[in-house]
């Protein structure tokens, strides 16, 4: 990097004065904010408003770049902010699988996890779901119709998460899906064109026909606002308790002060008043977790999916 200091908005002093950060040169050109999905959901429209920020606060230009593919893996998204310079002109908008069940993968480019987290900014709304006119209504009614049906399961990718918690909700209930298949995108569509039974997705993308939906269940310890009657995971199975969460990283080799002029503007577009509407709207919790505490967040996750996979293995 060169040493010359980067002329700051008005808004990037502000930031800066209330981190107590200097940024003297960063950023020296365009920035891109790598979702490794596609567009649409609640991770992607956030990340679109941290852009935003960044590109108003420091005056160069930032977007957001979907880089969707491998629902379980390669993750080409990640991939490429692996490879990327470390000097924060690429950052991950990654999902839990990213740095949890990514480096478990054999991807060599993701293994030893080759990122650090800047923090958490997103909780995602995420569910079990059937469509309105299904047979079974809970969970426990559909652990009774799966013992004498077929019942299909779609998912984002086998390994992830939000997959293996209902996998493993199903053993823990006595039953298994009869398959399961994996889709880029899980929405009101694949419901209804009766390709799966049951999909486990964000809430966010069935919310345009939520009321022609059963929610099932909630992934996580807290019931969603928008579906006050659908229990949690960790209700019906207290070992199965995993949040599933989004935040910002980069590569490990990114110098510290280049951390902070990230985490100045994305801290402050989280707890915005829009941002928080749209948490508010969605049913998603908007916040902003320091990255230390994602570092313990990172490994009680690892352990809890560690724990999931033996119970499957069995």
């Amino acid at each position: 990097m060169s040493i010359r200091t980067k002329p700051l908005t008005a808004a990037a002093v502000a930031l800066a004065a209330m981190s107590g950060a200097v940024f003297a040169e960063y950023p020296e050109g365009p920035v891109e904010f790598v979702v490794p999905w596609p567009p649409g959901d609640l991770e992607d429209i956030l990340t679109r408003m941290i852009a935003e920020d960044f590109q108003e606060a420091y005056g160069v230009p930032a977007a957001v770049v979907n880089r969707p593919g491998g629902g379980g893996g390669p993750f080409p998204g990640a991939i490429e902010v692996a490879n990327a310079p470390a000097d924060g002109s690429v950052i991950g908008s990654f999902i839990i699988a990213i740095p949890v069940v990514g480096p478990q993968l054999g991807i060599p480019d993701l293994n030893p996890d080759p990122f650090v987290p800047l923090g958490n900014f997103l909780t995602y709304p995420f569910v079990i779901a059937t469509s309105g006119n299904a047979p079974y209504q809970t969970m426990e009614e559909l652990a009774a119709y799966a013992g004498e049906s077929d019942v299909v399961l779609g998912h984002f990718g086998a390994p992830l998460v939000p997959t293996q918690v209902t996998l493993g909700l199903a053993e823990e209930m006595g039953f298994s899906f009869a398959s399961d298949a994996a889709f880029d995108a899980l929405d009101c569509n694949t419901l209804a064109s009766g390709d799966v039974d049951v999909i486990n997705t964000t809430l966010q993308l069935i919310l345009p026909c939520l009321d022609d939906v059963t929610v099932l269940a909630s992934i996580g310890s807290e019931r969603i606002p928008l579906t006050p009657d659908a229990p949690t995971v960790a209700e019906l199975a207290p070992d199965l308790d995993v949040a599933l969460w989004n935040g910002l990283f980069v590569h490990r080799d990114t110098p510290q002060d280049v951390r902070e002029a990230i985490i100045a503007v994305a801290q402050e577009t989280v707890m915005s008043e829009r941002a928080q509407a749209l948490a508010a709207e969605t049913g998603a919790s908007v916040y902003w977790q320091p990255a230390e505490e994602v570092v313990e967040q990172i490994q009680t996750d690892i352990e809890t999916l560690a724990r999931i996979e033996a119970m499957l293995a069995e």
